[in-house]
C-alpha cells in the first residue's frame, strides 16, 4: 500500500506485479475499498501490473480529518485516475470499473481516450439510479451515518444464496461499509446524482467489454445491454451473480476480464 498525492486528496494505491508488464487499472464500487478486487489481483498480477485504488472519500483515500472536501463529480473522480496513472508514469493502462467505477470509465474513455488500452465496464450504466434517490441518500448518511447502509447492502450487492453461503465475506464487506467517512460517501453519491454519461458513449474508442450480472437489482442486464449497444464494437458477458459480481462469481469473472485483456 501506498499514497499518492492527487487533485488535492491522498489516493490509497496497491500495486501488485512486475512494473514492466502491461497495467490495468481497477477502479471499486460505491461502498467498498480497493479489498474488493482481491481475487482479481491474485490472478491478473501474474500477467499484468495490477493498480488498485480507493475512490476518493473510501477506505484509506481520507485525509487526516475526514474525506477530502466536496463537491465531487465524475469528472473530478475520473481526474484522479489520470493523475494517478501520471504519478505512476503509466502512459495507457486498461481499466476495469465497477458500478461507481464503471461510471468512472465510461467518462475516461469518452474524455481521456488517449490514457486507455482495453476498458472493463461491469455492473454499471450511463446513468445510474435517480437524482433525487441519490440526494436523499447523501442527505441520509450526513444524518445518521453509515449503519443502515450497511444493513442494507447485502440486499443490493449479492443474492440471497451468496448470503446464506458466505456470511463471512458479507460481513466483512458491511464491516468496509460501515468504516467510510460518512461525508466521503455522500459527496460520491452527489457526484452519481448529477451523472449521465449517455450522450458521452458514442466517443468511446477503447475496445469495451460490459459486464452484467443475471440478478443484478440496481444496473441491470438490460442496463448491460444498453451500454453494449451504444459503444462501437463494445461486446458483452453475463454472470450468475447480483450486483457485485466480481466477487459473487468470482472466477467467472476474473476469466472473463482476462480472456478480453489478453486477447
Amino acid at each position: 500500500m501506498t499514497t499518492i498525492p492527487v487533485n488535492g486528496a491522498t489516493l490509497n494505491v496497491r500495486c501488485d506485479g512486475e512494473r514492466s508488464r502491461p497495467a490495468v487499472v481497477f477502479s471499486n464500487s460505491l461502498g467498498t475499498d480497493l479489498s474488493m478486487w482481491d481475487a482479481q489481483a491474485a490472478v491478473l498480477a501474474t500477467r499484468f501490473y495490477v493498480v488498485r485504488y480507493d475512490t476518493r472519500g473510501h477506505g484509506g483515500s481520507v485525509g487526516t480529518s475526514g474525506a477530502p472536501a466536496g463537491p465531487y463529480t465524475v469528472e473530478l473522480l475520473g481526474s484522479d485516475v489520470l493523475g494517478l496513472l501520471d504519478h505512476l508514469d503509466i502512459e495507457r493502462a486498461h481499466f476495469v470499473g465497477l458500478s461507481m467505477g464503471g461510471v468512472i470509465g465510461q467518462w475516461l474513455g469518452a474524455h481521456a481516450p488517449g490514457r486507455l488500452q482495453k476498458l472493463v465496464l461491469a455492473n454499471t450504466a450511463s446513468k445510474i439510479g435517480t437524482r433525487e434517490g441519490w440526494q436523499a441518500r447523501a442527505a441520509a448518511v450526513r444524518a445518521e451515518g453509515m449503519n443502515e447502509i450497511a444493513a442494507g447492502s447485502p440486499s443490493r450487492w449479492f443474492t440471497p444464496g451468496f448470503v446464506g453461503r458466505q456470511p463471512v465475506v458479507v460481513g466483512s464487506m458491511q464491516k468496509t461499509v460501515r468504516g467510510l467517512d460518512p461525508e466521503g460517501y455522500a459527496a460520491c453519491c452527489e457526484a452519481l446524482a448529477m451523472a449521465d454519461l449517455t450522450p458521452d458513449l458514442r466517443r468511446i474508442e477503447a475496445s469495451t467489454l460490459v459486464i452484467a450480472g443475471t440478478d443484478d437489482p440496481v444496473t441491470t442486464v438490460a442496463h448491460a445491454c444498453a451500454l453494449t449497444a451504444a459503444i462501437k464494437g463494445a461486446t458483452m458477458a453475463t454472470l450468475p451473480a447480483s450486483h457485485l459480481s466480481n466477487v459473487e462469481a468470482p472466477d467467472r469473472f476474473t476469466d472473463a476480464v482476462a480472456s478480453f485483456l489478453l486477447a
